[in-house]
């Protein structure tokens, strides 16, 4: 991603917080591998893949708010190297077994489904988790390697570890955006039994446009990169803005795709993001039907639906640097040819 000094001071990080956390999860690390004694996978983990601005945050925050799946939260993201002893602090501040006499109550809020590039409000609203996934991975220029290399220098093992331990703490399946992954699907998915890996995929058109938008808030114009630097980075950060993020859509969906294509139905499942603003109840039962078939949870766990009938999309065209048409004409040429990474 950009240097931080890029963004916008809306999106700039605070350095006295970044000192805080890193010195406060340095020194939880040990208690933190107490907890994982029990790291047996009980439970099913959900990985949500896909392009940026496709509608992640808001499938997050509605998959939170119907019970079935624990999840990365805003409080939990201050524990990134420390997660377990997190979970254990929000159980302690959060959950309702643990209310004596009603002292603490201030964390608990709903979750709403508003968000800014993928921030929400909320101790409880679901945090993208990013810092958790960079202390394994170990990526150096792009957020990407060949998978012998991944294998061999990142700590797959211990991503495997830490969130069986994370769902068996809450005692449910557990759900995360894994986008950092996008382009390494089958060496996430090969370390666990009970994997479901979730594709969420928009309108390319409308993707295209959300993302230029981003980059725009983010960093105050819409040349800079924005999100994780895929493997074909290299040939598209310099390329015209629009040009440069129809490829970057079209190598990410083209990855997903190829990287889903070998599992078994029980373990993936697309979700359009049109669709999904139609009928999210379908996805409900679509989700939960897999979870239950690969034994990830029982169906008398599972909670009947009580979420929202529909949400409204956001898909009007709103550009004005780019039409419509310049967008449609650009992506199908990217759609077509594949990217070679040449190094």
């Amino acid at each position: 991603m950009a240097a931080p000094e890029n963004r916008t001071e809306k999106y700039a990080r605070v350095s006295a917080l970044e000192e805080l956390l890193t010195d406060l999860n340095r020194n939880l690390a040990g208690a933190n591998e107490t907890y994982l004694n029990d790291s047996d996978e009980r439970f099913s983990k959900l990985f949500l893949m896909g392009p940026h601005r496709s509608g992640s945050t808001l499938f997050m925050q509605w998959l939170a708010n119907t019970g079935l799946a624990a999840y990365p939260t805003n409080m939990l993201s201050r524990f990134f190297g420390a997660p377990l002893v997190g979970a254990k602090i929000q159980q302690l501040l959060t959950d309702p077994r643990y209310n004596f006499r009603n002292e603490i109550l201030d964390f608990n809020s709903d979750i709403n489904f508003s968000s800014d590039n993928g921030k929400t409000k909320g101790a409880l609203a679901p945090n993208e988790f990013w810092y958790f996934w960079r202390r394994f991975l170990l990526f150096d220029e792009l957020d990407y390697m060949p998978a012998d290399e991944l294998r061999q220098k990142a700590d797959l093992a211990g991503v495997r570890d830490e969130l069986n331990a994370l769902a068996n703490i809450f005692e449910k399946p557990f759900a995360m955006k894994a986008m950092i992954m996008n382009q390494n699907i089958p060496e996430l998915a090969e370390q666990f039994d009970k994997p479901l890996i979730i594709w969420i995929r928009r309108d390319p058109i409308f993707n295209i446009q959300s993302a230029l938008e981003a980059r725009k808030r983010q960093y105050g114009d819409i040349n800079t990169w924005y999100s994780f630097k895929i493997k074909e980075y290299p040939h598209l950060k310099d390329l015209d803005p629009l040009e440069s993020v129809a490829g970057q859509i079209a190598a990410i969906n083209r990855s997903v795709e190829q990287g889903i294509a070998a599992l078994p139905d029980n373990k993936k499942l697309v979700v359009q993001y049109e669709d999904f603003c139609q009928r999210p109840e379908y996805y409900y039962n679509e989700i939960t039907r897999r979870l239950v078939e690969q034994g990830g949870v029982s169906a008398e766990q599972v909670p009947e639906y009580t979420g929202e009938a529909s949400f409204s999309n956001t898909n009007r065209w709103r550009l004005e640097d780019y039409s419509k048409e310049d967008a449609k004409r650009v992506y199908k040429v990217f759609e077509k040819q594949k990217i070679e990474m040449k190094l």
